[in-house]
């Protein structure tokens, strides 16, 4: 795994240069899209030209000069802001279309809450007036059964009678306001219905949008902080892109240093392997040392006692 890691670490930073170099490049180009072409191949050289200058940084650092050094950090660090801001540019340009079709759908929303208060206000002014009709029924009906009029004749005897005219013209009265009564039933139904309508028009529209799964978590999250939804994705957009170029050129730079040390490891063991190498030649080529001959019980007496002597004198 220790020889593997290295190259996945450059495969990652490859795969993120090569994306933020497309998605930058593709923004640059429809910023001057006049000159697409030539835009492509300029910003395509200088991200290239940026990854080898980091890695350049990197293994001359302390060979180069203070002067070259500013240069060209200050050089990769442009060229890091001018990919941040290419990416920027198309993630913008990308977010606009659906920026579009949320406007619009918004503008149907809109139109449908205003019916949807329109008719609500009509039914409750319906309403309103059908109990001020129920109550001129009661008050009406009330009459007719108490259209009594008395009065004494000749003889003196109280007659108790109905008014046909007040009659007749309470029973008209109460006819016709029944029949407003029923119209206005009628149109309080109608107007349920279509208030009924209206919500699921706005249900289907919301749930059966595409831009509405597209952006309803940005929209969650924006009501969560109450902003608004374009406000959260540029917050997105700038988190994005920070994390984006700056990590592909850092992840350069540690594999780099990783495949310097897997180098410097190879050196060392190379090393010690020719030096070990030189030290069996040599051991092979060495004739043997001839064994000393073992001392006499003599000999070692003689030198104990030339010993003796010398500390003595």
């Amino acid at each position: 795994m220790n020889r593997v890691f290295p190259y996945l670490v450059l495969s990652a930073s490859l795969g993120l240069a090569g994306c933020a170099a497309y998605y930058s490049v593709f923004g640059l180009s429809k910023l001057f899209s006049a000159q697409a072409t030539a835009v492509i191949i300029m910003a395509s050289i200088l991200e290239v030209s940026k990854l080898i200058t980091a890695s350049y940084l990197h293994r001359q650092w302390r060979s180069i000069t203070v002067l070259l050094k500013t240069y060209l950090v200050t050089a990769v660090f442009i060229l890091m802001c001018i990919t941040s801001l290419g990416i920027y540019g198309f993630l913008v340009s990308a977010y606009q279309e659906t920026a579009y079709e949320l406007a619009n759908q918004d503008s149907k929303l809109a139109v449908l809450e205003l019916k949807k208060k329109r008719y609500e206000t009509a039914a409750l002014d319906v309403r309103t007036e059908k109990e001020s009709l129920n109550k001129n029924i009661t008050e009406l009906t009330t009459g007719l059964s108490n259209n009594v009029i008395q009065y004494t004749n000749a003889d003196g005897e109280v007659i108790t009678t109905t008014s046909s005219a007040t009659r007749r013209a309470l029973q008209e009265q109460l006819s016709q306001t029944k029949s407003r009564r029923d119209t206005l039933y009628a149109r309080e139904i109608a107007y349920s219905d279509s208030v009924g309508n209206i919500d699921q028009q706005m249900l289907k529209l919301q749930t059966e949008s595409k831009v509405s799964a597209e952006v309803g978590p940005i929209k969650y999250v924006a009501q969560r902080v109450n902003q608004p939804v374009d406000n959260v994705v540029n917050w997105f957009i700038l988190l994005f892109i920070f994390v984006f170029d700056p990590l592909a050129v850092m992840l350069l730079v540690a594999s780099n240093r990783m495949f310097e040390r897997k180098e410097t490891l190879t050196e060392v063991a190379l090393e010690v392997t020719e030096e070990e190498s030189k030290a069996e030649s040599v051991k092979a080529t060495t004739p043997p040392a001839s064994p000393k001959p073992e001392k006499s019980i003599e000999d070692i007496y003689q030198e104990n006692k030339k010993r003796i002597i010398l500390r003595s004198e």
